[in-house]
């Protein structure tokens, strides 16, 4: 069934790394191209625009439209697949228990169909390899080796 509205994909967890190294794979170019997807380019200042690519797949763009060291990167997808176009990510970071707590958000989505549903399973994907680059130093990005298919 395809839902009508604005729908939205969240995680919530935790990584045993301190906040400043979490926010660092975040707000970098190395630290992106090892966690989302090698084929990573662009400016990751407040107001910049980055690429990330995907194979043969559209380039998706994000601005960087918010940044609070150690605490929040927000982008909002200015180019990619028409479903994510309009769309806003976020990684929201504090404290928990001696840990990172990451809470993720991808928003404003138009409607909750297919296209959502296996975005929202790559996102979980993703947010696996931030939490294995954080924690080991290697992630699973895209195009890299190791990547799972």
């Amino acid at each position: 069934m395809i839902k009508k509205g604005r729908a939205a994909i969240k995680h919530l967890f935790h990584i045993n790394t301190p906040r400043e190294k979490v926010y660092q794979a975040l707000t970098t170019l190395d630290g992106l191209a090892n966690w989302w997807t090698a084929q990573t380019s662009g400016e990751t200042k407040l107001g910049g625009i980055i690429d990330f690519g995907f194979g043969n797949q559209v380039v998706t763009k994000m601005k960087v439209v918010e940044l609070i060291p150690n605490e929040l990167v927000k982008w909002e997808c200015v180019g990619g697949f028409d479903d994510w176009v309009g769309t806003t990510v976020s990684f929201r970071l504090d404290e928990n228990d001696g840990k990172t707590r990451i809470r993720f958000s991808h928003d404003n989505w138009k409607e909750d169909n297919d296209f959502y549903a296996g975005c929202s399973f790559s996102w979980e994907r993703y947010m696996e390899s931030l939490w294995q680059l954080c924690q080991t130093g290697r992630g699973e990005a895209f195009g890299r080796e190791g990547y799972r298919k």
